[in-house]
């Protein structure tokens, strides 16, 4: 009989405290407690890692060379493990071939059902394209007056130059005794060989057979048909005869195929195979764009640096480039350009007439550009149209091999959609290919993967199909209706399927991943997931706890890491970290069902559940100016993009703002995509700060404390002790990336990377340095008995005790427990930092600058990871930002933060087509009050607790 529980013993991973737990198996299990407490080190880092090893393990060496293999976590032991599977918070990578569809398998199935029960049209007329078999071949010139006579060619070769003697020669190798070229029909066993002229066009046909329509020809003919469409590619030509006309005046010539054509326009298809609807495949890709459905192009924005700037300021970035022979070339283009337009070179860019901008940009066409040039003391006069920019450097990008000059190009281009397929990515006479629905719309497969997840569940319901055909694809059309519902169900149908899955969230990915997880159908797996609540509006956390609990009845154990309050209390059981975070965490606090949390006197979690905790709503909210007062308020007009409805938005200064609404309303295009991008420049403000959950670097050198600032000062003093100064060391010194403070043998990373065959890379650490990255003589420097080293290795906590009389550090590492980082090493690799705590680091920097109180800081969910107590110290931290006169706008779902806004813009009222519209703006006491808001009737019950 099965363990009935996962038992743990001695977990010491990261800052856990030799853990023992038992966690009950086939239950949805939720870990919570604060930031830092060791949620993940136990979920993750213990429990998934050492599942995933110990099934790797279990495949043969040949197999696990190609596998990522997990470290050993820290533990004793773990029984009544299961193989893990690990759903996390984090983007899907930045691959433009990988789609939302192609990620879940909808578009492999999609594409099966195309390639079965699509029609295909003409490109060109959009008329629908038939075949035939051979047998209706046959059938159909047998209908031919009786008498007329006929022959049956195999098309070769149509209209190509060349000699084609290799063609020729084989069909008299394959016992062909005539051949048809160019109309007039050749006998192949001729004495003399047929030449032909390899610089004109060309047309060969294999005489197949010779026939007279009577009754009993059918097996010949059909024999003569299969043979002719075996060499002629599909394709077979009959020239007709009737009875009494010579053969050569009346010739009638009737083409068949047995792939998809059009006989009107001599357009064929080949058969469809899921291939030809595969972007990546060269059957369908779309030729120009190799199936991206986008295309770099020259961007004049780009080509002008600043406008403010005048030609002879070289406002021209492009020819400020290259050589200095080069410069002056274009020095002399430039002069002749200007002279030819009569236009002044100290004028600004932006003043200069629109024909010459357009001729600089686009070219002269055939008007010449006269340029003087000087030769052994003689001036010579020459005049050629000028390229144009544009075209000048997208030819110079596709010209050169040197990828240096590309990336230099690259600097002036943009990605715009393929002006062939229109970004549809794939071939027009693929793109031809529909299939109908009840509704007489027919639609080819981009327009379906260009419908939200929502329509296109509609769509297929809808399809109008025959009962043959709805026999084929039956089971097909099941597998894309059940993924696309998994992905409803898990709050994710406002999405469209072509949809980059680089341009997903972090928690959006994930969501995807849980539903391809459940379309699995797997069972007595170990699921750990990652806070999939992130980014769900709470009308949706419903649907995404049906699919947890769903994934659990399929027999599976189901651990997530989480902090919302509804998926808490929803959990068969509890497990609750802390008691604080960082080495102050690490311990199990409380455990068991939603009773025995609430109750437990010692849980930080219990307190906010039970109500004994909670975070207060502001007794007097901010009010914004008058609406009246232009100056006061940030008035974004006529937003459209993606699915907004061009609507008006007016942002207050000064105030914290949040926007709101359920997944996909368009929060995030109408903040990241519109309002950040018209906010520099503006006069009411000196600065827009983005502060979003990217990492604070892309290497483990950076850290908390490289990034905010507080190493330099730290460094700086340490330059300055006496001991240091003897021996005339500078503040680099005693940084980890410059030569001669920091350990060679390991280049400043204490660690040393190992590569091992069949199993993955290990590092150890540095056997010079102890991983303590300086070398010997940097280290016998130090400050109240602790050398950098030893600094690195404190917490933000213990550090900010240990510099208090050292203002420059101390203020940086403050603004760090501000936002509850107290528990990160200083050294800490930013490459180990969730996307919240990275957003915190950077909100901390922020902090720690003077503000000019004429500032806007735009956040994107930054509760996300946080516990209700770590969501008090954050809106304290924002709170601050904003009486310090700033504005503080904030994309949000956390009611715990919505409810202490001081004006609230909600979108809606749906998500996707259903969304892209004010549903009302205003305090949060006047959203709660509306009844189409999805965000007011969860937000009404908050604010009656008051």
């Amino acid at each position: 009989m099965p363990a009935q529980v996962i038992k743990i013993s001695g977990a010491r991973q990261h800052n856990l405290k030799n853990l023992h737990v038992e966690i009950p198996r086939e239950k949805l299990v939720v870990l919570t407690g604060l930031s830092g407490s060791g949620k993940s080190s136990l979920a993750f880092d213990t429990l998934y890692a050492e599942g995933q090893r110990r099934y790797v393990e279990s495949l043969s060496a040949y197999a696990r060379q190609f596998l990522d293999q997990m470290e050993k976590p820290n533990v004793d032991f773990i029984e009544g493990l299961s193989p893990a599977i690990a759903i996390e918070q984090r983007s899907a990578g930045a691959n433009p071939r990988s789609t939302i569809a192609t990620t879940t398998e909808v578009y492999d199935y999609l594409r099966v059902l195309f390639s079965a029960v699509a029609q295909p049209h003409d490109p060109l007329t959009g008329k629908p394209l038939r075949r035939q078999t051979p047998q209706q071949i046959v059938d159909h010139i047998l209908e031919y007056e009786p008498g007329t006579r006929i022959i049956v060619l195999a098309p070769l070769i149509e209209n190509q130059l060349g000699e084609f003697r290799d063609v020729i020669e084989k069909a008299k190798r394959e016992g062909f005794i005539r051949v048809r070229i160019d109309g007039q029909i050749a006998e192949l066993d001729r004495p003399e060989p047929i030449r032909l002229k390899k610089n004109e066009l060309h047309t060969i046909e294999a005489v197949v057979d010779r026939l007279v329509v009577r009754d009993g020809i059918r097996v010949r003919l059909t024999d003569s048909i299969e043979t002719a469409l075996k060499w002629g590619g599909n394709r077979v030509v009959v020239l007709k005869q009737t009875f009494n006309a010579e053969l050569s005046g009346t010739l009638e010539e009737l083409r068949y195929s047995t792939d998809y054509g059009n006989a009107e326009t001599g357009f064929t298809l080949a058969e469809l195979t899921p291939k030809h609807f595969s972007f990546n495949s060269h059957l369908g890709a779309c030729p120009a764009c190799h199936g991206l459905g986008t295309q770099l192009a020259c961007d004049p924005a780009l080509v002008i640096s600043d406008p403010g700037k005048t030609l002879a300021e070289g406002a021209i970035t492009p020819w400020r480039r290259g050589t200095k022979r080069m410069q002056a070339y274009y020095r002399h283009l430039q002069g002749a350009l200007v002279k030819h337009f009569d236009v002044d070179e100290n004028v600004p860019f932006t003043e200069l007439p629109e024909r010459f901008k357009e001729a600089l940009y686009f070219g002269t066409g055939d008007q010449p550009i006269e340029m003087s040039f000087s030769s052994n003391g003689r001036s010579n006069k020459k005049g050629h149209p000028f390229e144009g920019l544009v075209p000048q450097i997208e030819r110079l990008y596709e010209e050169t091999r040197s990828e240096l000059t590309r990336n230099r190009i690259r600097a002036f281009m943009t990605r715009e959609p393929c002006k062939v397929c229109g970004g549809a990515r794939l071939k027009p006479e693929i793109l031809s290919a529909t299939i109908k629905d009840r509704h007489a719309r027919e639609l080819n497969i981009h327009q379906v993967s260009e419908q939200t997840i929502e329509t296109a569940a509609r769509y297929l319901e809808d399809l109008d199909l025959s009962a043959q055909q709805r026999l084929i694809v039956n089971e097909v059309v099941h597998e894309i209706q059940s993924r696309l519902q998994f992905l409803i169900e898990v709050g994710l149908g406002y999405l469209t399927l072509n949809r980059e899955s680089g341009t997903l969230s972090g928690g959006e990915a994930q969501r995807i991943r849980l539903a391809t997880q459940i379309g699995s159908g797997l069972a007595g797996v170990l699921y750990v997931l990652d806070e999939p609540s992130i980014g769900l509006h709470q009308r949706d956390n419903a649907r995404l706890l049906g699919t947890l609990r769903r994934l659990r009845d399929l027999g599976n154990s189901v651990i997530v890491v989480e902090h919302d309050e509804e998926t808490i209390r929803a959990a068969d059981h509890i497990l609750d970290l802390g008691p604080g975070a960082g080495p102050r965490g690490g311990e199990i606090v409380a455990q068991g069902s939603i009773e025995e949390i609430v109750s437990a006197k010692n849980s930080l979690t219990g307190d906010y559940l039970s109500g004994r905790a909670c975070i207060p709503i502001p007794k007097q909210r901010v009010r914004p100016p008058s609406i009246n007062d232009q100056d006061g308020w940030l008035t974004v007009v006529g937003a459209a993009e993606n699915n907004l409805k061009k609507i008006d938005v007016s942002f207050p200064l000064g105030c914290l703002t949040c926007v709101t609404g359920v997944s996909g309303s368009g929060k995030s295009t109408l903040v990241d995509d519109i309002l950040r991008r018209a906010l520099f420049g503006v006069e009411q403000i000196d600065k827009a700060i983005v502060i979003d959950q990217s990492a604070i670097g892309r290497t483990p050198r950076s850290n908390p404390v490289t990034y905010t600032g507080a190493f330099a000062p730290i460094r700086e003093l340490f330059s300055q002790l006496p001991s240091a100064r003897v021996r005339g060391y500078d503040p680099g010194r005693f940084s980890f990336n410059v030569k001669g403070g920091r350990c060679e043998n390991c280049e400043g990373a204490g660690l040393i990377k190992i590569e091992m065959h069949f199993l993955p890379d290990v590092y150890v650490e540095c056997e010079v340095c102890h991983g303590k990255r300086y070398n010997r003589e940097t280290l016998e420097i130090t400050y109240k008995g602790k050398n950098i080293a030893d600094v690195l290795d404190l917490t933000v906590d213990e550090a900010a005790r240990f510099f208090r009389n050292v203002p420059s550090v101390s203020e940086k590492l403050n603004s760090l427990l501000d936002v509850g980082l107290g528990y990160l090493r200083l050294g800490q690799a930013g490459t180990t930092l969730s996307g919240g705590e990275a957003q915190r680091v950077k909100l901390a920097t922020e902090l720690a600058k003077r503000a000019t109180g004429r500032t806007v800081y735009i956040l994107d969910e930054p509760t996300t990871g946080l516990h209700f107590a770590d969501i008090e110290k954050l809106l304290q931290v924002l709170m601050k930002l904003r009486n310090a006169g700033n504005t503080v706008i904030v994309i949000e779902q956390n009611l715990e933060m919505i409810k202490c806004a001081d004006w609230i813009i909600d979108l809606g009222p749906d998500g996707g087509e259903h969304g892209g519209e004010i549903v009302g703006t205003g305090p949060p006491e006047k959203i709660a009050d509306l009844p189409n808001s999805f965000t007011g009737r969860y937000l009404r019950p908050m604010l009656k607790a008051r």
